[in-house]
């Protein structure tokens, strides 16, 4: 090994974010989707509700009412997402804070999205804003689709309403969570021959607020799930081009942009996909791919970056459909593989800089999955290995890469084999690579006791290089 160099990871040009759980699926944790996808993504958006004045929470409502006689998945009281279970009256020792914790040990930000009461007391945001302090630079989206209808929030208000609690709840959480990104999510350009935004008056001055821009677009939708079936000449369901989706898209932050005089913000679609209950397996794979191709091909980099909904889904809006016998096993479908190649193109791949050289002990710095500082080991490979792997005597917390295929090593773990770096892209014959190391928290939350800057960063000092086995034969030569 020569000398280690000290690397910096910045964001992509446009970045990719997952939906991880919903009204339409259940949580599946960080290590089964990184060994399935191979990399981390920059967040991972979690869908949970919070309507504590409702005589029914805090259960989950479609199983608190299980036998309501409902024929829509947004007829129940309040939104059938997982309840939030911090607030007042709440603690953070369960969802989604576990799986907040989850995502940020691997590397990831993390995106809640809550569908609030907007009745709700300045004391309940304040608490739920003080509860988000130590989970580093996440994103906030509040009260998501507030131009529907579907949603509980829109039915306890006016629209001006509604977004008047927007502004309310974000300049809140700059004033108690300042590391928190908040993300308005709303209509935007649903009429091409139109140059103003859904209900555009109504929401201007949350749109001059939030830190983040943001549509939902579903190239394919089939929005009678689960009550119908999605069959020719029915009405539960759509289908839209996938150039208007992208052009709806690209006006909306146009228009987005002249609300603020042209100030230019981050601006993301929360939900992207196209529906296989409406187009099947193949022409889903499909649309998502000449989606990104457009997005490739626009001289404009405009789109700060989407998230793909969802990793594993009861329906057809998923990378894997939940197994009807055992909700735990996905079953792949053709969009995976699709979604693996895009997600692994440099248009969407985080930029990993080397910024010179470094001495042990080295004192990585983790700010997210857009500012991030490691370590990367110059290794040199004869030949596609035959073993690869490290061995750490410390007990830290690392997301590591190699030949393109990522790595999480928990505190407590030793070894980790990188073996199936090479699986998927053998090595043709001699070349050199590099390990990349970067250490996210190991409890999945920042430490107040290490600065200043505890809310955005996080720092860890590794003192010692693991020791690396790379072998380019096995140890008992065959016989035949």
């Amino acid at each position: 090994m020569d000398k280690i160099k000290a690397i910096h990871m910045g964001p992509a040009k446009c970045a990719v974010d997952l939906g991880d759980g919903s009204e339409r699926g259940e949580y599946v944790n960080q290590d089964y989707i990184l060994h399935k996808l191979g990399r981390p993504h920059r967040a991972v958006n979690l869908m949970y509700c919070y309507y504590p004045l409702d005589k029914e929470w805090p259960g989950r409502i479609s199983e608190v009412m299980k036998d309501a006689n409902v024929s829509f998945q947004w007829d129940y009281p309040y939104d059938d997402y997982f309840p939030y279970g911090g607030g007042i009256g709440g603690n953070t020792e369960g969802e989604p804070f576990n799986f907040m914790r989850d995502i940020r040990k691997h590397g990831q930000d993390v995106i809640l999205t809550l569908t609030i009461d907007p009745n709700v007391s300045d004391e309940h945001l304040i608490k739920i804003a003080e509860e988000l302090k130590t989970f580093g630079r996440i994103q906030m989206r509040i009260n998501h689709e507030a131009t529907g209808n579907w949603f509980s929030f829109t039915k306890r208000t006016t629209y001006q309403g509604v977004a008047d609690f927007y502004v309310r709840f974000h300049k809140i959480i700059k004033e108690h969570a300042p590391n928190v990104s908040t993300i308005l999510c709303i209509g935007g350009i649903e009429d091409l021959s139109k140059t103003e935004i859904e209900m555009e008056k109504e929401f201007s001055e949350a749109v001059k607020v939030t830190d983040i821009w943001s549509v939902d677009k579903y190239m394919a939708l089939h929005w009678g799930w689960p009550y119908d079936v999605a069959e020719e000449g029915g009405t539960s369901f759509g289908r839209s081009a996938v150039s208007e989706i992208y052009e709806k898209t690209k006006r909306s932050y146009l228009r987005f942009k002249e609300i603020c005089g042209g100030q230019e913000k981050p601006m993301v679609m929360s939900e992207f996909n196209a529906d296989g209950d409406v187009t099947g397996p193949f022409e889903q794979a499909e649309m998502v791919q000449k989606f990104c191709d457009m997005l490739k091909a626009d001289k404009d980099i405009w789109l700060n970056g989407f998230t793909f909904y969802q990793f594993r889904d009861r329906g057809r809006l998923g990378l894997e459909i939940e197994d009807p016998n055992n909700p735990d096993v996905g079953i792949e479908q053709p969009e995976m593989q699709t979604y693996k190649e895009i997600i692994h193109d440099d248009f969407f791949y985080p930029e990993i800089e080397e910024t010179g050289n470094i001495q042990l002990p080295a004192k990585l710095r983790w700010g997210g999955s857009e500012d991030a500082e490691g370590i990367a080991i110059p290794l040199h490979f004869e030949k596609n290995p035959v073993f690869c792997e490290v061995t750490f005597d410390e007990e830290v917390n690392l997301m590591m890469e190699i030949n393109g295929k990522w790595f999480y090593k928990s505190p407590k773990a030793k070894t980790i084999d990188l073996m199936s770096a090479f699986y998927e892209k053998p090595l043709d014959g001699a070349a050199d690579l590099t390990l990349k190391i970067f250490a996210p928290p190991a409890t999945g939350e920042n430490d107040p006791s290490q600065g200043d800057d505890w809310q955005t960063n996080y720092y860890s000092t590794l003192n010692k290089l693991p020791d690396i086995r790379i072998r380019f034969a096995p140890p008992a030569l065959s016989k035949d």
